[in-house]
């Protein structure tokens, strides 16, 4: 397959540019800045572009079969993430080419609270609001797209570097939790689940959840 993947320099992105490669996919590997080339795979097909700007969206989509947007903003530039959403559904409009996105937990409901989000329960940091919030506006913004084959991932609630084991559980809208009620993902296994969905499709603008 041909994909290509913006925010490819990110904790995700070179997560799931490295899973692409090891497949034997082509992978064109977009950042905003050129000075971040150097910190690619050699694999990869490095390319500057702005997941905001329809046209670079476009350029860069010609001919591929899946985009991955792996976008995350700075703190305090939260707003960004929802730009570049609206940039990557633009820029896909009409081509056929495929978009997923790597969005956030927070509008997942927590399993037992009768439709609780995860941002909204009582436990949740007020530090990790402002990007949730935007995560949610995101996933909006997709949900209102009708010209776009779009699916949207959420992670569980912990997504941190970790081990690749290759095994997930998949769920829809509401958190996946082990037997003690934690809620968590390696950002190796949610590249895994990507890609899976990538080469075997299953969601169609819709959201879905991956975690152990």
């Amino acid at each position: 397959m041909r994909i290509t993947v913006f925010g490819a320099a990110g904790n995700v992105g070179r997560r799931v540019v490295a899973e692409a490669l090891s497949r034997g996919h082509q992978v064109t590997a977009v950042v905003r800045d050129p000075a971040r080339f150097p910190g690619l795979p050699a694999a990869a097909d490095a390319r500057a572009g702005n997941a905001a700007n329809a046209g670079d969206v476009a350029e860069l989509s010609a001919g591929q079969d899946v985009v991955i947007g792996a976008t995350r903003p700075a703190a305090g530039s939260e707003g960004e993430l929802v730009t570049a959403t609206r940039g990557l559904l633009a820029g896909l409009a009409g081509t056929g080419v495929r978009l997923l996105v790597v969005g956030g937990a927070g509008s997942l409901t927590v399993p037992g609270t009768g439709g609780v989000t995860v941002v909204d329960g009582p436990d949740f940091p007020a530090s990790w609001r402002p990007i949730a919030l935007a995560c949610n506006e995101q996933l909006a913004v997709c949900r209102a797209e009708t010209a776009v084959d779009w699916a949207y991932l959420s992670p569980s609630a912990l997504l941190e570097p970790g081990v690749r084991t290759g095994r997930y559980r998949l769920g829809t809208d509401e958190l996946l939790v082990d037997a003690k009620g934690d809620s968590a993902i390696s950002m190796e296994d949610l590249a895994v689940a990507l890609l899976d969905e990538a080469e075997r499709p299953r969601h169609h603008r819709t959201r879905f959840t991956a975690g152990y």
